[in-house]
């Protein structure tokens, strides 16, 4: 194991921890997001489609779809609710792993959504909602742990305003400054490489969720849980001994 490792998810904190963890990060969140589109024929990661999606069933009169989606929206404000909770219980008393709790209940919700897989083919009208609505969970609990570690710097389970950012950047650096009397415009590169990492550590994600769906199924949430796991097991470790002692 990477002898830093602790540290990425540890609430002692530093930039090159939260990148490592961000980038991490985006790729479970893309590889969430593609697998489970697979999965569920919906993407999870992001509301705005969502809201979106229960305004156009309203308007046409769908009101048996708009509970579905209005679900699916708490969910993920749920799942963001929820790491604050549990973020603030952990920082309150003083555990390594605060930051930690809510990817080990992200892990443990990506294990159920592979049950679930077994049997969605068998029970479909029930258990597919249900799987919508836990996948926007995870999505909300992930997204606000890099927001809360990072101090809303690094996003990762989507991607318009890392790509609104990265044109931003892209836009400055490209930008002719004539005149100098002017205070020259000047792109963040440290900003840019992170942007471009990040939307490339989520492409990769996607990627690796869509070919993993495509050709092992529900099984492939293991490697994800695994991942997940291995950043939290040694602050929970810490904590445990701590307790023990």
């Amino acid at each position: 194991m990477h002898p830093e490792l602790r540290g990425w998810v540890d609430v002692q904190r530093t930039h090159q921890a939260n990148v490592r963890l961000g980038l991490t990060l985006a790729f479970v969140a893309g590889a969430i997001n593609a697998g489970g589109f697979l999965a569920v024929g919906q993407y999870t990661s992001h509301m705005t489609g969502v809201v979106s999606s229960v305004a156009d069933q309203m308007v046409l009169g769908h009101w048996d779809l708009v509970p579905a989606g209005l679900a699916a929206l708490l969910a993920f404000v749920l799942g963001a609710m929820t790491t604050a909770w549990m973020v603030n219980w952990g920082l309150r008393r003083g555990l390594h792993s605060a930051f930690g709790l809510p990817l080990l209940i992200e892990a443990l919700a990506l294990l159920l959504f592979g049950l679930f897989g077994a049997v969605i083919d068998l029970m479909d009208t029930w258990f597919l909602p249900l799987t919508v609505v836990l996948l926007c969970f995870i999505m909300g609990l992930q997204n606000a742990v890099i927001t809360k570690i990072s101090r809303a710097e690094i996003r990762t389970t989507h991607l318009t305003g890392l790509v609104t950012d990265l044109g931003l950047e892209l836009g400055k650096l490209l930008y002719v400054n004539r005149h100098p009397e002017h205070t020259p415009v000047r792109a963040n590169r440290d900003k840019l490489r992170l942007q471009s990492r990040l939307v490339g550590g989520f492409f990769i994600g996607a990627l690796a969720g869509a070919w993993g769906f495509k050709h092992l199924g529900y099984v492939s949430t293991l490697p994800l849980t695994g991942l997940l796991l291995l950043l939290v097991w040694r602050p929970l470790w810490a904590d445990l001994r701590r307790r023990q002692a």
